[in-house]
Order: C-alpha cells, then sequence, then structure tokens
C-alpha cells in the first residue's frame, strides 16, 4: 500500500514536472523576426479562388505538411512547434491576415530558418490553396 502511494506521488510530480518545462520551453521561444519578401512575390495573386474544392486540397495538404508545427488550428500549437527556438506564429490574428496571399505563398515555398522550404516538395498550385486554407483561421 505505502509502495503505491509511493509511486503514485511520484508520478504526479513527475507528470507536473512535464507540464511546466513544457510551458516553460513555449514561453522562452522568441517572436520571429521580421521577414521582407520580395515584391514580386508579395503582389502575386492567387490563381486559385477560395471556394471548397482549393480549401479541402489546402486542408489536406496543410494537415500533412503545415499541422505538426503550426497546429491543427493554425495557433502555433503543434506539437513539434512547441521544441522550435521560435513561436511558429498565430495564423488567425490580424498581422497574419493582413499579410498578401503572395507573401504567404512565398513564405511557404522559400522557408526560413525553422520554417522548411517547399518548393521541392509541394507544387504551387497546392501552396496556394493551402493560403486558401490558412485563410479560414481569421477569428
Amino acid at each position: 500500500m505505502k509502495r503505491t502511494l509511493r509511486f503514485t506521488a511520484f508520478a504526479l510530480v513527475a507528470a507536473f514536472a512535464l507540464v511546466l518545462a513544457g510551458n516553460n520551453a513555449q514561453a522562452q521561444q522568441k517572436k520571429a523576426e521580421s521577414w521582407p519578401v520580395p515584391a514580386e512575390y508579395k503582389n502575386m495573386v492567387n490563381p486559385l479562388a477560395g471556394d471548397a474544392a482549393s480549401v479541402n486540397l489546402g486542408k489536406t495538404s496543410y494537415n500533412k505538411n503545415c499541422a505538426s508545427c503550426h497546429g491543427k488550428k493554425g495557433l502555433g500549437d503543434g506539437p513539434k512547434g512547441r521544441n522550435l527556438k521560435t513561436f511558429s506564429g498565430d495564423f488567425s490574428g490580424a498581422q497574419y491576415q493582413g499579410q498578401t496571399d503572395g507573401e504567404h505563398f512565398y513564405k511557404t515555398k522559400f522557408g526560413r530558418g525553422e520554417m522548411p522550404a517547399y518548393d521541392k516538395k509541394i507544387q504551387d498550385r497546392e501552396i496556394w490553396a493551402i493560403v486558401n486554407y490558412m485563410r479560414t483561421f481569421k477569428k
């Protein structure tokens, strides 16, 4: 009985320590630095309509390639994102939603730092669809 009680107490303390460590790791992430986008990309117009077919294609690709860092709802809370040095961003907020589709396309295609480049992994059409899907995260 005492052994079970000690084990349970130890398990609770260990679990609490892990939660604190996880929260502390997120608190230590730095905010992303300014990410300039060349004008030729910034001014690009998304060639895909934001219709259901495009959004569904974007959702499938986003869940496969992006959600592990950016989270299912684009809040920057994906399981891999918690381990990054830089916060992966909140796609629901005005700062993200205020950027052009071309800016999002560029950042996804070419990446930077901990954000991988997808130019050799995902076709442009699919990246545009991801942009359309990420627009659905708007608050």
